[in-house]
């Protein structure tokens, strides 16, 4: 079930209470006039089945609301409404396999931001990546790999591609680029100081480490974890279901490649950049492509069957027959 906040204008309050009347997937309504100051109009509340708030929303849209007002859709995560219970009953398909579009693009664009946070917490997760690798610590690497915030903007890349934004798709791709080469070049220039005062040594960085060697050779399961855990990590986006999110941060090695990269860079050893960057390139493109992919998937399972006609204005009064 899901809340619906309704500020509108005045004269497009009785088209949308007539909207939300009239759709049997909305089990409570209220109106409290002149209760909008910006804008100047009525607050409309309703609760309305998860499977149908994409059609009301898009119905919404279509009377121009997100023009003139505003639509706020929030969770309700726990209700007791023998009326909630029959608006869900009479709606097609499922709650669970429903994706609100609006909340998964309005969440893309916020993921896809290039702001002070993102790169500080891209550039520490790169910093411990580094670390990990020096000290050959599985413990770490998983530490980053929780840390790394790129996730979001991967994710962005698939609700780009399925909502045609093609804005979004840049924005994201931007802020994946700028993200990973902030955070390498920050992470080479602390690792030359490390070189230069003896805490790292190319030994560290060329010898022996069986705990991390998995960083900078990549091979077909690279790929295929990439898109098992992207797939998995849309759908607990979709479906508000985020603890399946710290499985997908410690199975693909996006942030550790970063690190490693960093490494070589700074000690000049090819194999390991060549290496950690093919690791990078084939775990974003897995995971873009899966997130893609599953977006697709989702669209069209949590289309359902058709809801049928509904009336987008007031209900005609019905008046005696005439024979």
């Amino acid at each position: 079930m899901l809340h619906l906040r309704i500020s509108v204008p005045a004269d497009l309050s009785d088209p949308v209470v007539a909207l939300l009347a009239a759709d049997p997937a909305v089990s409570s309504l209220a109106v409290i006039p002149g209760a909008s100051i910006r804008p100047a109009g009525d607050l409309v509340q309703a609760d309305v089945a998860r499977e149908a708030a994409d059609d009301v929303i898009e119905r919404l849209r279509t009377l121009g609301v997100h023009r003139s007002g505003s639509i706020q859709v929030e969770p309700v995560h726990t209700w007791v409404s023998r009326a909630g219970y029959d608006a869900e009953r009479r709606t097609p398909g499922s709650g669970a396999d429903s994706v609100v579009w609006a909340e998964v693009t309005q969440q893309a664009y916020s993921d896809s931001e290039l702001n002070w946070t993102y790169v500080s917490f891209m550039c520490l997760a790169t910093l411990i990546a580094a670390i990990a690798i020096v000290l050959d610590s599985q413990i770490l690497v998983i530490g980053a790999m929780v840390l790394g915030p790129e996730f979001g903007a991967v994710a962005a890349l698939g609700v780009a591609l399925v909502q045609r934004r093609f804005r979004l798709f840049r924005l994201a791709a931007r802020t994946l680029t700028l993200g990973f080469v902030i955070a390498i070049g920050l992470t080479c220039v602390l690792v030359l100081l490390a070189r230069a005062v003896g805490w790292v040594t190319l030994e560290d960085v060329t010898g022996d480490r069986p705990g991390t060697s998995f960083i900078y050779t990549p091979d077909k399961w690279s790929f295929i974890v990439a898109i098992i855990a992207a797939a998995a990590g849309v759908l607990s986006l979709t479906s508000a279901r985020v603890g399946g999110l710290s499985g997908v941060f410690i199975s693909v090695t996006t942030v550790p490649a970063a690190g490693n990269v960093a490494l070589g860079l700074a000690f000049g050893v090819g194999q390991e950049v060549w290496g950690s960057s093919l690791q990078l390139a084939i775990n974003l493109s897995g995971m873009a492509l899966a997130g893609w992919v599953t977006l697709l998937i989702q669209r069209a399972v949590g289309a359902g069957p058709p809801r049928g006609h509904l009336p987008s204005g007031p209900p005609r009064a019905s008046g005696p027959s005439r024979t």
